[in-house]
């Protein structure tokens, strides 16, 4: 058994696809019409054939809800690996990504939290 799609809630489907493309750099992977929404899923570059992140809208009233209990909490949805936090925060950074916690080290890793602009937190963490 594997892993093969996980998701997460946006509020906004082309400004997510936009984030998680031009500014992180995944890949697009699947774009499905359904209705008023598209089943959208994302890569990372390196594994083409790796786990998708379905940009999922927040059509279903609950998780608009959990969304921005998760948000407000200062948890984050998602959590991505990097080679080097410190370079990507800087990058980041540059782009207008607005960081809630710079590169911190916690133990054997070192992690950052960031806003995606589309109702969500995602930490990038450096093993």
């Amino acid at each position: 058994m594997k892993i093969v799609l996980t998701s997460i809630i946006v509020d906004d489907q082309d400004k997510a696809l936009h984030f998680y493309t031009e500014v992180l750099g995944f890949v697009k992977q699947t774009e499905v019409p359904m209705g008023q929404y598209r089943w959208l899923t994302v890569v990372s570059p390196e594994g083409a054939h790796g786990v998708e992140l379905l940009l999922e809208p927040t059509a279903f009233p609950p998780a608009k809800f959990y969304q921005q209990a998760l948000f407000d909490a200062g948890i984050a949805q998602a959590s991505f690996a990097v080679t080097d936090v410190p370079t990507e925060y800087e990058r980041l950074k540059a782009l207008g990504v607005v960081f809630r916690m710079e590169p911190t080290v916690m133990g054997p890793v070192t992690i950052a939290l960031f806003e995606d602009g589309c109702g969500n937190l995602i930490q990038m963490a450096q093993a």
